[in-house]
């Protein structure tokens, strides 16, 4: 199923970033994550897409973005647009980091994960984050498996329980600002927001 997803944001990248330059309606959110990500700092960004309209949010802020993004489409876009930051194409479960950042977001991304890889990948993020630093993801509102449709094509999503996130944050160090289903001030998207505090 990942790499179905892959190849769809890759056929639709032109499509994609056209409609997602045009709506940010989930931008209180990231208003509110970036409260508590160091002023100036590092954010990196899985699923990053082509940098619209997250990316230009946060470098316009004077963060420094690093984002991973399994279509070299969208990537290009992103390097072209923001040549300072960087951009590298991976997988969130495999892609590897030396260093820690300030605030860590899969928007738009972390849902398209199989359920059976969602935990390992979130203890990933985790460690990736800086004490202090926040997280900012997507799930659906309960588990389960949803399709949706973009461009005419089937999108699958999957979700564990709230309580499954929950003991990762308890054995990673994060503490849960809030979880937001299905917020209708972010498109209806379920977000979840946690700081690193130890």
């Amino acid at each position: 199923m990942p790499d179905r997803i892959a190849d769809h944001y890759e056929r639709h990248a032109d499509a994609f970033d056209r409609a997602r330059r045009e709506r940010f309606v989930e931008r209180a959110w990231f208003d509110r994550f970036l409260i508590g990500v160091r002023r100036g700092g590092e954010v990196l960004d899985l699923g990053c897409g082509a940098g619209e309209p997250v990316a230009r949010f946060l470098v316009d802020k004077g963060y420094a973005v690093t984002g991973v993004d399994a279509s070299e489409t969208m990537l290009g876009l992103a390097r072209i647009r923001f040549p300072r930051h960087q951009w590298l194409r991976g997988d969130m479960r495999s892609v590897s980091f030396e260093r820690r950042f300030d605030g860590v977001l899969a928007w738009d991304s972390f849902f398209h994960l199989p359920a059976g890889d969602q935990a390992a990948t979130l203890e990933r993020m985790a460690g990736w984050l800086a004490v202090g630093g926040m997280m900012m993801f997507n799930t659906g509102p309960a588990h389960g498996v949803a399709m949706g449709e973009q461009f005419g094509d089937p999108l699958f999503h999957a979700s564990l329980d709230p309580a499954d996130y929950r003991a990762v944050f308890a054995r990673t160090g994060l503490a849960e600002v809030a979880f937001a289903p299905e917020d209708p001030n972010a498109g209806g998207r379920s977000v979840w927001l946690a700081r690193k505090i130890r």
